[in-house]
């Protein structure tokens, strides 16, 4: 059986370095088996992913930028794991934030980059429960952010 990095390695998708917390916090906490990860912004090893839905970003890609908060959210959880992401139980729940305008609705559709590839990643344990929301800016101007809450042994 494929382990999710290799699974993550099949689909052209590499996991490099945790990223660093951009402001004072820590980028997650273990409280028993529940790992709360601080919300992880669209960005690649190139640099951050900015724009704003509904303005200068269509919605794939968003969800492409959704794909890299997940692919951060699972290198933290690997971290809180002491390295060994073979911990990881499950995905309780995510909550993604789309840098866009007023009048646009596809928040879920953005988010679902993130639920698509984790899912892909971990299949039944992938599943969880998601809230999708606009802002009318994030950090950095990047265009997607997404926190999680994850199950570990």
């Amino acid at each position: 059986m494929a382990t999710v990095e290799e699974k993550l390695a099949e689909m052209g998708i590499e996991m490099v370095e945790t990223p660093a917390p951009q402001a004072n916090y820590v980028p997650y906490v273990v409280s028993g088996t529940t790992v709360y990860v601080s919300g992880q912004i669209s960005q690649t090893p190139a640099g951050l992913i900015t724009g704003k839905l509904g303005v200068d970003m269509s919605v794939e890609d968003g969800a492409k930028a959704a794909q890299t908060c997940a692919v951060s959210l699972l290198l933290q959880v690997k971290a809180a794991c002491g390295g060994d992401l073979s911990r990881l139980k499950r995905v309780v729940k995510l909550t993604g934030f789309v840098n866009s305008t007023g009048d646009f609705t596809q928040q879920p559709q953005v988010i679902n980059g993130a639920s698509d590839l984790l899912v892909a990643a971990l299949g039944d344990a992938g599943r969880h429960a998601r809230s999708a929301v606009s802002a009318a800016s994030l950090p950095l101007g990047v265009a997607v952010e997404v926190e999680g809450i994850f199950e570990i042994e």
